[in-house]
């Protein structure tokens, strides 16, 4: 199974530098409206087999174009919603960085707790689980090998890739992820494979062609190391 983990695009939030966290109502401005627009073509030609976004305005927007494109109907999840950043949520961010917590949050975030809200470590377990789940569900349904997108927040990302590359939490805040970014994983029974990380260029049809993973961990007989751990494409632009 693969997942295609979109950051919704940018936010009016995002350019006011606030920390949305789940206040109500924040849209995308006009430039994340032309990313949820250019969605579209950057997946054209993926046999795309669901949507499934979190349920926060902003996420609901990015995805529109894509689920009309593909005529599906995309499933609501609040297992990868964003951060409950309690009292921190709406806050300026050149406020926030001067709270002790927020060093904290960057150089140890495995022990972050925001006031009124909820820790790091848990939205980590909380959204590994929700996209775990969502595979076992699709691959009932459709069999084997289904790519899927999961439309989400940037925290949130990052915590499902550093879980699927087998980083601790407090190494999270090394990884991006951009809006309107699509990063990549591809889970298997083996282990997970991360195909892309915050992929913003142009089209990821063919970046996708790599066969699986092999079932077994463990290098060919002569040394060298089975085709399906290669990683494909890799593009930042």
């Amino acid at each position: 199974m693969t997942v295609l983990l979109v950051r919704h695009g940018r936010s009016t939030s995002n350019t006011a530098h606030t920390l949305a966290g789940r206040s109500e109502g924040v849209d995308l401005d006009d430039r994340g409206r032309e990313q949820a627009a250019a969605l579209v073509d950057r997946l054209d030609g993926l046999p795309i087999r669901a949507i499934v976004r979190s349920p926060l305005l902003r996420c609901e927007r990015t995805v529109e174009p894509l689920a009309a494109a593909l005529d599906l109907q995309p499933v609501v999840d609040d297992g990868i919603t964003e951060v409950d950043y309690g009292s921190w949520t709406g806050c300026k961010i050149a406020d926030l960085v001067k709270e002790p917590l927020w060093a904290v949050v960057q150089q140890q975030p495995s022990a972050a707790v925001f006031p009124g809200g909820e820790g790091l470590a848990a939205v980590q377990a909380r959204a590994v689980a929700a996209v775990r789940e969502h595979d076992r569900r699709l691959a009932e349904e459709h069999g084997a090998d289904v790519l899927w997108v999961a439309c989400t927040h940037g925290d949130v990302i990052k915590s499902v890739l550093a879980d699927a590359l087998g980083t601790h939490l407090d190494s999270f805040q090394r990884i991006n992820a951009d809006p309107a970014s699509v990063s990549v994983i591809r889970y298997t029974p083996m282990r997970p494979f991360v195909i892309h990380v915050n992929h913003t260029g142009a089209a990821l049809n063919g970046a996708l062609s790599a066969p699986p993973a092999p079932p077994a961990d463990e290098k060919t007989q002569d040394g060298s190391v089975p085709a399906g751990d290669a990683v494909v494409g890799g593009s930042t632009e």
